[in-house]
């Protein structure tokens, strides 16, 4: 990886795309810090003294810009939800469906459109719902019109400029340009769980000999599940192709052997993006509309607790557990419903019909769509599982004493997102190789 970037940074056209993305980057940890105007710092940082369990994955999320209420307090987020729905309604819809599949390059231009124009309508419904929540706590300078309509027309362009730039880095930069953000926003937090491992050792009363082991412990863990991460997301099940020979005039061609690499972890970090956000999307408009509702009963209530049970220590064990399980499924079933999104099996097998290929004992046609089905479902549900229990099990920590910023989830973002900035940088270079070649 270290010699890959050294590489680039060798290479004009690359190191170019690298600066730019680090500009872009750099611009986005600015607009954190810029406070919307009109807010009050001093209640600003009263009434978040003690973040809940949404508000502090919001944080984690917005890389510190929501504790701030800054340009880009609602990070990214109105477009992830605004990509899930349009995703969901290309599988209803046949029209979205025709766009996605069929109209090439310029249908998944539309799409992406429609997804833009939701995430306003999204960031719009949010910015209220944040405005409302914190209207009667003296957040605000005043109660007054204007500055309600200055603080929301603000967070929407702050998700607006977000989804720019986020654009920048994908065609100009390096990375999907929407994962390097939240990559960024995580990564804000490392000093912060830097200090709490520091504190672990060193306490008020001096050195702790129990928070020593217990630190030792959780970087040793951490090493561990990175270690796995980028082992499952680089291994691939290879399925053997061969082509059979064929003769055009007086030539013969054909005869090579080769394979189709299917990644284990196929879908990435997406669905455990997509499962967070569909998860916690209730706990964030009842909390927009009902700030107290932590401390009350009922459904919604109930709802919110729920919602939140894996992120915050106070809910209920019972809440927990129920969270674990429906995120679990969540999980699972967002990582068949990418990977088939993305990989179809019987396109595929066509494919390797057209151009005289099979696989070895395959026959040809619908049972080599049937094997590779069964292949994808075995991989899909590998895939999912291995996710689920990383996002799941360092949520264990939630019930101890220990608060640590960057937990299973945060983890695969930063591996699976570094790994794929690395993976296109290598892409980069070859391209510039073989480009320089030929020239």
């Amino acid at each position: 990886m270290f010699q890959t970037i050294k590489n680039a940074l060798k290479t004009p056209d690359v190191r170019k795309k690298l600066l730019y993305t680090l500009l872009l980057i750099v611009i986005f940890r600015l607009g954190c810090y810029i406070t919307v105007p009109g807010v009050n710092s001093v209640a600003l940082a009263e009434a978040l003294g003690n973040q809940n369990g949404i508000t502090g994955l919001i944080d984690l999320i917005s890389g510190g810009a929501f504790s701030r209420l800054s340009l880009f307090a609602m990070s990214i987020s109105p477009y992830i939800t605004a990509s899930i729905v349009i995703q969901l309604l290309a599988m209803v819809i046949p029209a979205l469906e025709r766009l996605s599949k069929e109209e090439g390059e310029a249908g998944r231009e539309k799409l992406n459109k429609y997804t833009k124009i939701l995430t306003i309508v999204l960031a719009l419904i949010e910015s209220l719902g944040i405005y409302l929540a914190y209207r009667n706590s003296g957040v605000f300078v005043d109660q007054g019109f204007l500055t309600g309509a200055l603080f929301v027309i603000s967070l929407i362009g702050g998700t607006s400029i977000l989804m720019w730039l986020g654009d920048q880095i994908t065609n100009k930069g390096i990375g999907n340009g929407i994962s390097v953000i939240i990559f960024v926003g995580i990564l804000a937090g490392l000093p912060g769980g830097a200090v709490t491992i520091y504190r672990l050792i060193m306490t008020d009363i001096g050195f702790s000999t129990t928070g020593l082991i217990t630190a030792l412990g959780i970087l040793i863990g951490a090493i561990v599940l990175i270690g796995a991460v980028v082992f499952v997301q680089q291994a691939e099940r290879r399925v053997a192709v061969q082509y059979a020979k064929k003769v055009v005039g007086r030539k013969m061609y054909g005869g090579q052997s080769t394979h189709i690499p299917l990644k284990l972890a196929m879908a990435g970090v997406l669905p455990i993006i997509f499962a967070s956000s569909f998860l916690t999307f209730p706990a964030q408009i009842i909390s927009m509309f009902n700030s107290g509702i932590a401390s009350q009963t009922g459904f919604l209530a109930g709802l919110y607790k729920f919602s939140i049970a894996t992120s915050s220590a106070s809910v209920p064990l019972g809440y927990a557990i129920a969270n674990a399980i429906v995120y679990l499924l969540l999980i699972v079933a967002f990582t068949f419903f990418y990977t088939f999104a993305t990989f179809n099996p019987a396109e595929v097998s066509n494919n390797i019909k057209r151009q005289g290929g099979f696989i070895p004992g395959i026959r040809a046609g619908k049972p080599t769509t049937d094997y590779l089905s069964s292949i994808i479902s075995k991989i899909t549900w590998f895939g999912g599982l291995y996710l689920a229990i990383i996002a799941i099990l360092p949520m264990l920590l939630r019930f101890t004493s220990i608060d640590i910023t960057f937990g299973g989830t945060s983890i695969l973002i930063v591996v699976g997102v570094a790994l794929e900035i690395v993976d296109q940088l290598e892409s980069q270079l070859v391209m510039r190789h073989y480009k320089g070649f030929l020239e």
